[in-house]
């Protein structure tokens, strides 16, 4: 496969992924803003600081406004991580690799680009954000069920997963490291209990709720939550679930290709980061120094499969 449309698969299914996890940040942002009377700036700021798009959006504007905020992560033009912009940008990567991908696929592609870019047309109101967001999660739902449904299991479905699990590792990662501090008191010790209406919203920004409850006998704690989000595999967006996926697909591909690069021993390293691992040590070694280095090796890890497969080409 040539690396650029390599390339266009992976950056297709990559902005998706992240189309999918501001909507699901935004709403999060929604739910706890709402529980609290006094201080709901601070929970949009963090909105912002969790996609790392503080600077442009101070850019543009002096407070941290609900409407500002909604209006620069939705449709934004100048913001280049806004749903719109991302969306927009994964649709010209899928007419970049059309003859690679199936029909059903393709027409989910743009069917989710006219029903996004009609619904964004104009500001959205607050009043109007949960359907707006409920709308992007929809379609994401359908492109990758497209994509899981239609595709063969070869080497483009396999840049696709790699895409989506990188996207998704850095999303979750970030989660963990703004929002379990931004809901924990200054008073409060690391690993206490904590309101668990804010808990669950943590939980549901990842769409980890109910899964939560099924799964762990524990309450909404610290502990028991960081726990889940990193190092349960049964969970489609811990870190430790996302890490194996990237492995696996990187490995499909050095079979393929008959050549194993560097990215796949960056991606088994990362994976060993998370392996026999219990949450105790993790927050013995710090929870913010040890996510702030999965965000750094992740990036260099996305960095290094460009380079390795030559996406620029």
């Amino acid at each position: 496969m040539l690396g650029k449309t390599a390339g266009g698969l992976y950056w297709m299914f990559r902005f998706l992924e992240r189309a999918e996890n501001t909507a699901r940040l935004l709403e999060a942002g929604f739910r706890i803003a709402l529980t609290r009377s006094t201080d709901a700036e601070s929970e949009w700021r963090s909105v912002i600081i969790t996609l790392a798009a503080q600077q442009g959006f101070e850019a543009k504007y002096d407070t941290y406004d609900s409407t500002h905020v909604i209006n620069y992560l939705l449709r934004d033009a100048d913001n280049p991580s806004s749903i719109l912009s991302v969306v927009n940008a994964a649709r010209d990567n899928a007419r970049l690799v059309r003859t690679a991908l199936t029909s059903e696929v393709w027409m989910s592609v743009n069917e989710t680009w006219m029903q996004l870019t009609q619904i964004l047309k104009h500001q959205v109101r607050e009043v109007d954000l949960p359907d707006v967001l409920a709308t992007i999660r929809q379609q994401a739902a359908l492109v990758r069920g497209a994509l899981n449904g239609t595709m063969l299991r070869t080497d483009v479905y396999r840049f696709c997963q790699v895409g989506i699990h990188i996207e998704r590792i850095d999303n979750t990662a970030r989660i963990i490291d703004v929002k379990y501090y931004s809901l924990l008191p200054a008073t409060s010790i690391v690993g206490g209990r904590l309101d668990n209406v804010q808990w669950e919203t943590l939980l549901r920004s990842v769409s980890a709720h109910r899964s939560f409850r099924w799964a762990v006998e524990d309450g909404y704690t610290g502990p028991a939550i960081a726990n889940f989000l990193i190092l349960d595999s049964r969970l489609p967006r811990s870190l430790i679930f996302c890490s194996k996926e990237i492995v696996s697909n990187l490995a499909f591909i050095e079979q393929a290709y008959g050549e194993r690069a560097t990215c796949h021993d960056m991606a088994d390293k990362l994976l060993q980061r998370f392996s026999n691992r219990e949450i105790s040590t993790i927050f013995e070694e710090g929870l913010h120094e040890f996510i702030s280095s999965v965000l750094g090796d992740t990036a260099n890890l996305g960095y290094q499969i460009e380079k390795d497969y030559r996406f620029n080409i």
